[in-house]
């Protein structure tokens, strides 16, 4: 069941993407080759018709892409220029290249919205619910409904934003934390308790949030954007930490660690199974719009580039990037595979 839940869910994620490309593509007249789900060789596809899209369902259930024509450097003339993507004004190429992680984000915003509407919309405020005596935050005079303002001089808004400046902090390193009570912030400085439950060490503040629901159909709204923006302020904050050191590559997951992850929460029930659908849609977005080659985000920034000099940039120079982006990020998706599976043994 794992392994059908994986392949659902990535399919799912994947198809949401790469339709965002074709549908856009379609609106503007960019003729598209092909649209497939899937990578490595061909499973299922329609019969070719003459000027018509090829749909192919692949071997390997990992991405999937989109073929448009003049998207690489193209000498088909069987396709006419006007139909071909280098033709299309700056804007056109830009929606059309934006909305595969628009998509996603649109995704994830109607499941959150659909189990706030039907479970009701958990409360996302950084408030303290419950203190355990013993640990480091109750000792320093934390108590319940106690509120969060900052975390090592950080902002947080949201129990998500908390959640994970903590485990930045949980190196048990002193952290400052800054509490509002009454009106009143106060700042406490706390080191974590060092744990080793089966030879795994941990450090523990001794705080837990449990977050109170609210019914309706605004509320469901409400908590949808609210989740959404704090899911995308940990992208930020992760991918900060990875460039500072913070954070090192082996924290990453790749297609092994999903598929665990997957598992445990399968297990848990199909609202959290509905919830990591979202976390991942919103991570693909995300990554797909970093401005870095081979992403959306590095087509993207071409795009931006193109604006400003007001000539587009060599097809030859541009692709040269994007390949040799492609060959990079297959390099970190292995190394990051490898550390998957490690980590399971």
């Amino acid at each position: 069941m794992t392994l059908i839940y994986f392949i659902l869910i990535l399919g799912i994620i994947v198809l949401v993407h790469e339709f965002g490309h074709f549908i856009f593509a379609k609106m503007f007249g960019v003729h598209v080759y092909e649209f497939s789900i899937g990578m490595g060789p061909k499973i299922w596809g329609s019969k070719p018709k003459k000027g018509g899209t090829v749909y192919n369902i692949r071997a390997i259930p990992i991405g999937g892409f989109v073929q448009l024509a003049g998207e690489e450097i193209d000498d088909d003339e069987s396709i006419p220029k006007d139909k071909k993507l280098y033709n299309k004004p700056v804007w056109q190429r830009f929606l059309i290249m934006f909305f595969g992680a628009g998509n996603n984000f649109l995704l994830a915003f109607l499941l959150l919205f659909l189990v706030a509407l039907f479970t009701g919309a958990p409360n996302m405020d950084p408030v303290v619910t419950r203190v355990e005596e013993g640990y480091p935050m109750y000792e320093a005079g934390i108590r319940e409904n106690d509120e969060i303002v900052s975390i090592n001089g950080h902002h947080v808004s949201t129990i998500d934003d908390v959640k994970v400046y903590m485990v930045l902090a949980s190196t048990g390193e002193e952290t400052s934390f800054v509490i509002r009570r009454d009106h009143q912030e106060t700042e406490y400085k706390i080191t974590p308790q060092k744990e080793e439950v089966d030879g795994v060490t941990s450090y523990k503040f001794g705080i837990v949030f449990e977050q109170m629901k609210e019914n309706g159909f605004v509320s469901a709204i409400k908590y949808a954007f609210i989740k959404i923006g704090a899911l995308v302020k940990q992208m930020f904050i992760v991918l900060g930490s990875l460039f500072t050191g913070k954070l090192g590559l082996d924290s990453l997951s790749g297609p092994v660690g999903i598929y665990s992850v997957v598992g445990e929460t399968a297990s848990t029930g199909f609202v959290n199974l509905i919830n990591l659908i979202s976390l991942l849609s919103v991570n693909v977005g995300f990554l797909n719009l970093i401005p870095l080659p081979a992403f959306d985000g590095g087509r993207i920034l071409f795009l931006l580039i193109e604006k400003i000099k007001g000539s587009p940039v060599s097809p030859n120079v541009e692709n040269a990037v994007h390949s040799v982006g492609f060959i990079l990020l297959l390099l970190l998706l292995i190394y990051i595979t490898f550390n998957d599976i490690v980590k399971l043994f």
